[in-house]
């Protein structure tokens, strides 16, 4: 488990593990708000990455989808995060075939990814960083470069520290 730390220029720390997550409410790719407090005691993987469309961000929500069955199974839920427009992420989400919620931190611009520390300044996109969230708490996180998908296994090992 990793400490809070800045990431990627962010003045705003990244939560750790054991402490409060962020509250926030964003829409998905339908429109739908999505409100964390809602979420109640299911736990999630809220997953920041930079844009839709781009290759990287393809092939690792691609894997996400692919292992998507296997962590609802487990009580996990996927909810991606980018800066895209609600719209972009509908087209990108229908073409995709994701079967997960797409959320757009769209406006105010990067404000939650910004909350999580999960913000670049310098490119305006939001950081590869997931947060394991159950209730109101981080009970894991974990990052990459912003060249480089996270591991599928990386997800894994955070969903065994829910039992």
């Amino acid at each position: 488990m990793e400490t809070s730390q800045s990431v990627s220029g962010n003045e705003i720390p990244a939560p750790g593990a054991g402490e409060v997550a962020p509250g926030f409410v964003l829409p998905n790719q339908h429109g739908e708000l999505i409100d964390s407090r809602a979420l109640g005691e299911q736990a999630y993987f809220l997953v920041f990455y930079p844009f839709a469309f781009s290759a990287v961000c393809g092939s690792e929500l691609e894997e996400l989808e692919k292992a998507r069955n296997e962590f609802t199974a487990r009580g996990v839920r996927i909810l991606g995060v980018s800066v895209d427009h609600k719209f972009a992420l509908r087209t990108y989400a229908d073409q995709s075939r994701f079967g997960f919620d797409l959320l757009a931190d769209f406006w105010p611009h990067g404000a939650v990814a910004s909350g999580y520390g999960a913000f670049d300044f310098e490119s305006g996109a939001a950081t590869r960083h997931t947060f394991l969230i159950r209730g109101t708490h981080v009970v894991d996180s974990f990052s990459s470069p912003i060249h480089q998908a996270r591991a599928i296994a990386r997800y894994r090992e955070a969903i065994d520290l829910l039992t």
